[in-house]
């Protein structure tokens, strides 16, 4: 069966903007073709943190029992729909198979059923300042930027939904020493240079090394031996591919305790791209496309201008006119990555339509990255 709901995502943030869910928004002609995608997603479903689904416009209705949830799966039931008696049919089906639930849109005027167990409130925070009698932990939705979340937080909130993280934001200063390091060694391998010299950079820093090579063991590189040094790595994987995973350094390097969110989607944007990008370009140009959506939130997570920070790497000019300019052949995709993190789903159906993309292949690279991303999180 064709599928015809495509999904969206955000993330759940606590009051520290560490992650501790994702949040997934289907939007599906009906409950039941939702059922189908999500249960067609079931051999790449993230199971690291904690995932929201949101049905959208729909009515929660006992034709979701039709999905074989996971156990880290949690349904919201939107407030509006608790009068209705499908979703109130739903309600003791979802308790009686152990699925949790999380109470969305909640205003102070809702009155929620007396027995049921609500993990989480969802508020839009724009008409409730402060979270009041939310049943459950409050998270706050609609957040315009980080003041607007330090603001939840000092009003009662316990956390966010959303991308208000990429906003407000100190503005840019120049490249930290730590990060300048890193572009370094990243110039160094794209110019192929001798090991030793590489190794020299890599030793003024044994947190680096370590990082490196947990990354390029990590079950997403999937190599049949463990690589136990630099040397080894590019004795196996040779320049270009280490290429990719000094990458993935630069945009892990912030220290800030805040930047978590920014790296998964950075890399989620990455292996986004490299996933699609898989039907559209030759395997030698998918790690461009990798970093092409790693890149994308490079200033935002190191504080400085993606200019100043271009000016600094020896990239392909395919990446360069896609961070800088929105243009060239790794554009489209890269808009497409970024459509995934809207709450509205139709721009990212009409972007995906544009390419050809169908909505089975644009989910699965969708949680295959998510997936990917989050496995590479401390």
């Amino acid at each position: 069966m064709s599928q015809t709901t495509i999904l969206t995502r955000e993330p759940v943030v606590n009051k520290s903007r560490s992650i501790t869910a994702n949040r997934l928004i289907a939007h599906g002609p009906n409950v039941g073709a939702v059922v189908d995608t999500l249960n067609a997603l079931a051999d790449i479903w993230p199971t690291r943190h904690t995932v929201f689904v949101c049905l959208g416009r729909l009515v929660p209705t006992p034709e979701l029992m039709g999905w074989n949830a996971p156990p880290n799966a949690m349904v919201e039931i939107p407030a509006q729909t608790l009068a209705h008696p499908q979703t109130l049919a739903l309600l003791p089906q979802l308790r009686e198979a152990g699925i949790s639930t999380c109470l969305s849109w909640y205003t102070p005027e809702t009155q929620p059923p007396a027995d049921a167990d609500w993990r989480f409130t969802l508020l839009d925070a724009r008409r409730n300042a402060k979270p009041g009698g939310a049943p459950g932990l409050s998270l706050a939705w609609g957040l315009a930027d980080v003041p607007a979340f330090r603001e939840a937080v000092g009003a009662g909130y316990d956390g966010a939904s959303g991308w208000f993280f990429l906003h407000g934001n100190p503005p840019p200063k120049a490249l930290s020493p730590a990060h300048a390091q890193i572009v370094r060694l990243l110039n160094l391998v794209r110019n192929n240079a001798d090991i030793k010299e590489i190794e020299t950079v890599l030793k003024q820093d044994v947190a680096l090394s370590y990082k490196l090579l947990r990354y390029i063991n990590s079950a997403g590189f999937g190599l049949m031996c463990e690589i136990q040094s630099f040397r080894h790595a590019v004795s196996i994987l040779g320049y270009d591919n280490l290429n990719k995973w000094l990458s993935l350094l630069l945009v892990t390097a912030s220290r800030d305790p805040g930047a978590q969110a920014m790296m998964q989607t950075a890399i989620a944007r990455g292996r986004f791209m490299e996933e699609v990008g898989a039907g559209f370009f030759d395997k030698s140009q998918l790690d461009n496309l990798f970093i092409t959506g790693a890149f994308s939130l490079l200033n935002v997570l190191l504080g400085t201008s993606m200019q100043a920070l271009l000016d600094e790497m020896n990239l392909p000019a395919g990446i360069t006119e896609a961070l800088l300019y929105e243009q060239g052949e790794y554009a489209p995709f890269l808009k497409l990555a970024a459509l995934c993190e809207n709450f509205d789903g139709g721009a990212l159906a009409a972007a995906a339509a544009e390419l050809h993309v169908t909505p089975e292949q644009l989910n699965r690279a969708h949680l295959s990255a998510l997936t990917f991303a989050d496995s590479l999180q401390a």
